[in-house]
């Protein structure tokens, strides 16, 4: 399985009031094509700044990170900008929708800003619509973001995520503003879309959301301390028993 993913003694510090906060410590780690990894770690650890930093969003203070074999830590920002835009998803949990557009228009922006997909604004429409027809929320396609719940809001942005097939997708705690049941139909649709090859990787405080990964990174005072092996999750039959394990060994790192 090839690496998409390689980070070399990461970096990122911060200057406040004069005071220097290293948040991230000479972190190490590397994804391969079609992992599922999740981030985990007590509130402060550097979970999120770790995401923002190995994708291009947050400029790193020292250190390497390699995304398809390309150091992306020398690059400009319209450099970062369309690798962003062609070759990375994001999910996170506040949703920022654009409130003028519809469901279907807020889903295949992105596509309309790329280059990356020659085809015409009908079949790039349709392309959206499929992927809503995936995730069960084609019936909104014309909806206005107030008018839908916050599972088919974060469906929508996952579907947002997908348009321009990227080669991973980074979520930042995508379940966190939604109740257990939404939070559990989402995970659903990262864990199938995991499963089509799609590279992803999540920064959650949530077992129930871990325990669908196919491996997590433990982060303590901005440094990766350990590491789990789940295995592919293929249905929610063994759904407990992954969970218990992701609570033991969490328990064991301190958690």
């Amino acid at each position: 399985m090839d690496t998409i993913l390689e980070v070399k003694n990461l970096c990122k510090t911060y200057i406040i009031n004069k005071r220097q906060n290293n948040v991230l410590k000479n972190v190490n780690f590397s994804i391969k094509a079609g992992d599922m990894t999740a981030v985990m770690g007590a509130s402060g650890s550097g979970k999120s700044t770790l995401l923002y930093s190995v994708s291009g969003m947050d400029n790193i203070t020292a250190g390497e990170v390699k995304f398809c074999e390309s150091d992306i830590s020398g690059m400009d920002e319209n450099q970062l900008a369309k690798l962003r835009l062609d070759k990375m998803g994001f999910i996170f949990q506040q949703m920022y929708m654009m409130k003028n557009l519809s469901i279907l228009d807020n889903i295949i922006l992105p596509a309309c800003q790329s280059q990356k997909i020659k085809e015409k604004h009908s079949e790039t429409a349709e392309r959206g619509r499929d992927l809503m027809r995936k995730l069960g929320i084609s019936d909104i396609a014309d909806n206005d973001i107030n008018e839908v719940s916050g599972g088919q809001l974060q469906r929508a942005c996952i579907c947002r995520g997908m348009i321009n097939k990227p080669d991973i997708v980074f979520a930042d705690e995508p379940t966190g503003a939604l109740d257990r049941t939404a939070s559990g139909e989402v995970m659903e649709e990262l864990a199938r879309i995991n499963n089509e090859g799609t590279t992803i990787m999540l920064v959650t405080h949530d077992v129930r959301v871990a325990a669908r990964c196919t491996r997590l990174l433990y982060i303590a005072d901005g440094n990766i301390e350990g590491e789990y092996n789940l295995g592919r999750y293929t249905g929610s039959t063994k759904l407990r028993e992954r969970e218990r394990q992701v609570s033991n060994w969490l328990m064991e790192m301190g958690w």
